[in-house]
């Protein structure tokens, strides 16, 4: 699984012009589930995503992670993540995961960091999204388990 984070002051997601999600402070998460992709890479993940260290302390180093900083978490699937980039001008999705299983591990993820973290908002799987954010920093890293 792949997980492209962003550092944010805000960011929601539409779907039909009805906002399905949105957090203040926090996280943006889109998350890319692949074939081979199961239930502890998911949690490899998650685990990861929660406590990777990347809001500002009062030195302005990056040493405290999500939930030290009490901030919010939008995920949202996105299957081209895991597309294959390297060869041609087209990608290619043959390493995603059909959609049953993706939706399987998202769902499972989802579920997963809401036991985890209250603070867990998402966009809706295998639905035409708009994802909007202001990037803090900017910071964004790609995270893979």
């Amino acid at each position: 699984m792949r997980a492209l984070i962003q550092r944010v002051t805000q960011a929601s997601v539409r779907v039909h012009d009805e906002i399905v999600g949105e957090i203040d402070h926090g996280l943006l998460a889109l998350i890319g589930v692949a074939a081979d992709d199961d239930q502890t890479r998911a949690d490899r993940l998650l685990h990861k995503l929660l406590h990777y260290r990347i809001f500002t302390d009062e030195t302005a180093r990056m040493n405290r992670n999500l939930q030290q900083v009490d901030g919010g978490l939008l995920v949202v699937s996105q299957f081209t993540l895991v597309a294959a980039t390297d060869k041609g001008l087209r990608p290619s999705f043959s390493r995603a995961a059909p959609p049953d299983h993706g939706r399987l591990l998202y769902d499972y993820f989802v579920d997963r960091a809401r036991h985890a973290w209250p603070k867990v908002a998402t966009g809706r799987f295998g639905a035409e999204m708009q994802v909007a954010l202001t990037n803090d920093g900017p910071v964004t890293f790609l995270l893979e388990s």
